[in-house]
C-alpha cells in the first residue's frame, strides 16, 4: 500500500485483472491491451521529470505536440494540465515506482461520470434583463459545454446569417482514421460507411486524442449540399442528445419558437470520450480534466470571459471537496475570468446514501435486487473513531469486516460470505482529507452470475467514539438495478461529485409547476460539512436551484423535448452567469465580475422557494436563481 495512492487505486493494484474486470469501478482507467494505467497526479516542479523512474537518469525531450511529454525510455506519457495537475499513462508494473517520485504529491485513478438527466423558464427571471433594459444576450462571453456533443447543424447554434456560433468544437471520440467511435451506435445508413477521403484536423495543441474543428471548418461543412458530405467532412454526432439540450438551454439563438438564456454568447463545445451512446453514458475523470484545461486555455487565447457547464456527477468520494477532480476545478475556477457551474446530481431520492452519528449499536439494511452483477459500498468516517463492522448476508452468515489485527488500519483483503466474494479495503487519511474510507466491492462467487438477492445488513458497534459521524454511499442510481438501495436512506448530503467542490457554483433543481424543491435533486449541506460538522454559510451546497422539471430543450431530431434533471437546471444558471459577465466585463460595469463574485451576486439575487423557510439549506441553498435580481 502506498499512501500517495488513493484507496480505490491501491485496491485495484492489489486485485487480479480478471477480478477487476467483473467490477464497475476497479478497472476504470486501465488499458488491458497495453497493460497501462491512466493516472491523475498532483505534482510540483518540472512536469518533464514526472515520468522519471526513481532509479533512472534524465527524462527525454518533449514530444512534438504542445507541452505533453513522452518519456520513451520508461514508456510513460505525461500530459501536463493546469494548476499543478497532470495525467500520466504508466505501465502497471511501474505505478509504484513512478509514484515514488518526490515531485508527485498524490495519485488517483479515473472514475466514470454519469449524466444527471431525469426551455428555460420565466421563473428564472431571465426576461427581466433580456427583453428590456439592459437587454443582455451573453454577447462577448464564451459558454463552454462539456458533454455528449452537439447537433451543430441546428439553427439554434447559428447566427442570423447562417454561420456557426461555435468558436471551437473538440470531439474527443474521433479516432485517428477519422471515424467517430460511436458510429456503430448511431444508426446511420450505409451511405455514411466506407473509407474516408477527407483528412480531418488533429487534436488541439497539447493533446493527443480526437479532432478540433474551428468555426471556419464548421462553416465550410454547413455549406455542403448533402448530409453525407457533411458527415464525411465532420463525422461527429450527439448520440444521446444530452449535450444538444444542455447547450440549447444555456445559449440557443433566438428563433420563432425558442431562445436560450444567453442567445448571443459564443460556444465552446467538447464532446467527451467514453460511452455516450445513451442517456446513462459515461466519461472518465481524465477526459473531463483535459476538457476543462482546453476550455480555460481557449478562453485565455481568445481573451474572453468563460462559463463552463458540467452536467454530470459521480458518488465516489468523501463529498468534502477532497478528490483531485474537485481540487482541480477549484484551481481552474481561479484562472482567468472564469466561472464553473456544476449540477448537484439526481441522487436525492435514489436510496443510495445513509448517514448518522454512532452512539450505540446501529444496523444498516441494504436491499440488493435481482440480477445485480456487482456492487460497491463506501463507508466514510472520522479517522479517530473506531467501529466494529459486521456484515450479515441474506442467508444469515455473518463476517467481520475489521479482523482483530493490528495491520488493518490500511490495506485490503478478500472475504467469502455465502455466495459472494467481498473485496475490503481500509484506507487512511490523505494529505487532502481527514476522513477514513472503508471500501467494499461485492461480487458473486462465480463470475458471470449474480449477487445474492435479499437484505444485507451492516452492524456498526462503537469501540472508541470521538464524533461518531459516518456516511455510506452506493454507486450512482443509473448503474444500479431498480430496488437496490438502503431501506432507510438519508437524503441529506446526496449531491454528486464534483458538485461538492468549493469554488464551483453548484446547482440543484426545483419543480416550476409547484414552485417546490424537486425530490430527486441532490442535497448538500446548509451550515455543516459532509461529516455533519458545523461550518460557515459560505460552504453551503447547493449554492442555488433552477427549474429542472419539464424543461423544453432542442433535441437531435430537429424538434424539442421536455427534459428533467439537474442536467437541465445547471445550464439555466450557466446562461445567467454569462448575462452577468456581459453586463460586468463586456460592458465595463464591473470588470471583476467572475469567479466567487459571480457566485455572490447569484446567491444575493436568489428568490425564496415555496416550503423553505431557512436559507441557506441543504435542499435549495440560497434559493432559486433570478438573473434580474442578481445585478446590483
Amino acid at each position: 500500500m502506498s499512501q500517495k495512492l488513493e484507496n480505490q487505486l491501491n485496491l485495484a493494484l492489489e486485485t487480479p485483472e480478471e477480478v477487476r474486470e467483473e467490477t464497475l469501478n476497479l478497472n476504470v482507467g486501465y488499458d488491458p491491451g497495453a497493460k497501462t494505467w491512466e493516472l491523475i497526479v498532483k505534482y510540483n516542479g518540472d512536469p518533464a521529470t514526472l515520468g522519471r523512474r526513481v532509479d533512472s537518469g534524465e527524462a527525454s525531450a518533449p514530444r512534438n505536440r504542445g507541452e505533453s511529454l513522452a518519456l520513451e525510455d520508461t514508456q510513460i506519457l505525461v500530459e501536463p494540465l493546469i494548476a499543478g495537475y497532470a495525467i500520466l499513462t504508466v505501465p502497471e508494473a511501474l505505478v509504484d515506482e513512478v509514484s515514488a517520485n518526490p515531485q508527485i504529491e498524490y495519485v488517483e485513478k479515473p472514475k466514470n461520470f454519469y449524466f444527471v438527466q431525469e426551455g428555460p423558464s420565466a421563473r428564472a427571471c431571465i426576461a427581466g434583463v433580456t427583453a428590456r433594459d439592459p437587454f443582455l444576450s451573453g454577447a462577448g462571453v464564451l459558454v463552454a459545454v462539456i458533454d455528449s456533443g452537439i447537433a451543430y447543424q441546428r439553427s439554434e447554434f447559428r447566427k442570423e446569417d447562417g454561420s456557426t456560433r461555435i468558436r471551437y468544437f473538440w470531439d474527443q471520440t474521433i479516432t485517428p482514421d477519422g471515424m467517430a467511435q460511436d458510429i456503430g451506435e448511431s444508426g446511420l445508413s450505409g451511405q455514411f460507411q466506407g473509407f474516408r477521403e477527407t483528412r480531418l484536423p488533429g487534436p488541439p495543441q497539447g493533446f493527443f486524442e480526437g479532432a478540433e474543428f474551428d468555426a471556419d471548418w464548421i462553416n465550410e461543412t454547413l455549406a455542403l449540399p448533402t448530409e453525407a458530405e457533411r458527415w464525411e467532412r465532420m463525422p461527429t454526432i450527439d448520440v444521446s442528445g444530452h449535450g444538444t439540450a444542455v447547450a440549447g438551454i444555456a445559449a440557443a439563438s433566438r428563433t420563432t419558437s425558442y431562445q436560450g438564456v444567453a442567445p448571443e454568447a459564443d460556444l465552446l463545445i467538447v464532446k467527451l470520450g467514453g460511452d455516450n451512446g445513451d442517456l446513462t453514458g459515461y466519461s472518465k475523470t481524465t477526459e473531463i480534466l483535459r476538457a476543462v484545461t482546453y476550455c480555460v486555455k481557449k478562453a485565455q487565447e481568445l481573451e474572453r470571459p468563460l462559463v463552463i457547464n458540467l452536467s454530470f456527477g459521480n458518488t465516489y468520494g468523501a463529498h468534502d471537496g477532497s478528490t483531485l477532480l474537485e481540487r482541480f476545478l477549484d484551481n481552474a475556477a481561479e484562472i482567468g475570468r472564469c466561472v464553473i457551474c456544476v449540477g448537484s446530481g439526481n441522487e436525492g431520492n435514489s436510496s443510495g446514501h445513509v448517514a448518522g452519528k454512532l452512539t450505540g449499536k446501529r444496523m444498516i439494511d441494504l436491499a440488493i435486487a435481482g440480477f445485480e452483477r456487482h456492487l460497491s459500498v463506501q463507508l466514510w468516517k472520522y479517522y479517530g473513531d473506531q467501529f466494529r463492522i459486521l456484515l450479515r448476508a441474506p442467508g444469515g452468515t455473518t463476517a467481520s469486516l475489521m479482523p482483530e489485527r493490528q495491520d488493518t488500519s490500511g490495506g485490503g483483503y478478500a472475504l467469502r460470505v455465502e455466495d459472494a466474494r467481498i473485496l475490503v479495503y481500509f484506507g487512511e487519511p490523505t494529505p487532502y482529507s481527514a476522513s477514513q474510507e472503508i471500501y467494499l466491492e461485492l461480487l458473486p462467487q462465480e463470475p458471470g452470475t449474480f449477487l445474492q438477492e435479499g437484505i444485507w445488513r451492516f452492524l456498526l458497534e462503537p469501540v472508541r467514539i470521538v464524533t461518531g459521524a459516518f456516511s455510506f454511499y452506493l454507486p450512482s442510481a443509473v448503474t444500479r438495478n431498480r430496488g437496490t438501495g438502503f431501506l432507510e436512506p438519508t437524503p441529506e448530503r446526496t449531491l454528486t461529485i464534483p458538485g461538492s467542490a468549493s469554488k464551483v457554483i453548484t446547482v440543484g433543481a426545483y419543480d416550476p409547476a409547484f414552485e417546490a424543491y424537486a425530490d430527486f435533486s441532490g442535497r448538500g449541506y446548509g451550515m455543516t460539512n459532509a461529516l455533519g460538522e458545523r461550518m460557515g454559510y459560505g460552504t453551503a451546497k447547493p449554492d442555488l436551484v433552477a427549474p429542472g422539471v419539464g424543461i423544453l430543450a432542442p433535441d437531435v431530431l430537429g424538434g424539442y423535448s421536455y427534459d428533467t434533471g439537474t442536467s437541465f437546471s445547471t445550464p439555466i444558471v450557466s446562461g445567467s452567469a454569462a448575462l452577468l459577465m456581459e453586463w460586468g466585463i463586456v460592458r465595463g460595469k464591473d470588470p471583476y465580475l467572475y469567479g466567487e463574485k459571480i457566485k455572490a451576486y447569484l446567491r444575493g439575487g436568489a428568490q425564496p422557494i415555496r416550503g423553505e423557510t431557512i436559507y441557506p439549506n441543504e435542499k435549495v441553498g440560497f434559493g432559486s436563481v433570478c438573473a434580474s435580481e442578481s445585478i446590483p
